[in-house]
């Protein structure tokens, strides 16, 4: 087992990976190690895979296996990986979380089954899976605009309180500032990492969070928003983000996020192809040239700050 896990104590930026996918359809080793590769070197802290963003469930077990076994590898213990190991039964949600801890993983993310609830059913489940989990450390992902599973802060503080081994919130709840500050103010509060399309995120940070998780495709620009946070320059920090405000709103369309975000990732040379698994929504001509020109309009932007995005 790795020694690198998640603690209560984690912070920075955690890129939720897109998986590369050939226009056959087959997996793209070649581009998962390339963009691990550059995305370290772009400072980012640690990494999140097999999530929505990495399309887990349209892979079968061997070909999830092999993303993971190129990602460690590529990471090669240089920050922490956290696993995405959800999945309805208590049996499952084990097994895969002892093979990603067995690979070398940080930890393990988990949202609660699909429509689960209401509090005493989510509670229920995660007191026996955290249970049965050990010592393995998890992080909850709280997405119930995805999930349709929607905990109150009363019982997700109760969670968090019981259960050692349960460190970190994926935070992605909305309206969800208020959950930052209440969660904050727990004896032990969780790490506390923030997704929801990076909607929020100078606010969120304002309010504690300790970081980033999202699959945003400038894993670069939210690095530099995080540090200029960390420094005390929430102005600075803010006015970068904002330069990148219309490529996210862009992104918030519903059914259009991934298409958009492997588009962004294969123009920015980090996906050789950014072919989705099916069922998925296509870009046309029209939306392919208004990303572009959000992109050059953003990366303009941030020229003006200071602030030169790789290419």
């Amino acid at each position: 087992m790795s020694e690198m896990r998640i603690t209560r104590a984690s912070a920075g930026v955690f890129p939720v990976l897109a998986t590369p996918f050939a226009p056959d359809g087959a997996p793209d080793h070649a581009s998962l190690s390339r963009m691990v590769e550059r995305f370290l070197a772009m400072g980012a802290h640690g990494f999140t895979i097999l999530g929505v963003m990495g399309e887990a469930d349209r892979m079968d077990g061997g070909e999830a296996s092999a993303v993971a076994e190129t990602v460690m590898a590529a990471v090669a213990g240089a920050c922490p990986v956290i696993h995405g190991v959800s999945a309805p039964g208590l049996d499952v949600v084990r097994q895969r979380a002892e093979v990603a801890m067995a690979m070398g993983a940080a930890g393990v993310m988990l949202a609660p089954p699909r429509g689960l609830g209401p509090d005493e059913r989510i509670v229920g489940w995660f007191d026996a899976v955290l249970a049965a989990l050990g010592d393995i450390p998890v992080c909850y992902q709280d997405y119930p605009q995805i999930t349709g599973a929607p905990i109150s802060l009363a019982a997700l503080q109760g969670l968090f309180a019981r259960h050692a081994n349960l460190v970190m919130l994926k935070h992605e709840a909305s309206p969800g500032l208020g959950r930052i500050s209440a969660l904050n103010a727990m004896p032990e509060p969780p790490s506390i990492l923030v997704g929801n399309n990076a909607l929020f995120i100078p606010l969120e940070l304002a309010r504690g969070a300790d970081g980033i998780m999202t699959g945003f495709p400038y894993p670069d620009v939210l690095v530099e928003v995080w540090r200029r946070h960390q420094a005390g320059d929430l102005d600075t920090a803010e006015d970068l983000y904002d330069a990148f405000l219309p490529l996210i709103r862009y992104e918030t369309q519903p059914g259009l996020a991934m298409a958009g975000r492997k588009y962004v990732l294969h123009r920015r040379g980090f996906l050789a192809d950014p072919a989705l698994r099916g069922p998925a929504a296509a870009l046309s001509d029209r939306d392919r040239q208004e990303i572009e020109r959000l992109m050059a309009r953003c990366e303009a932007r941030a020229a003006d700050l200071g602030v030169r995005v790789a290419t």
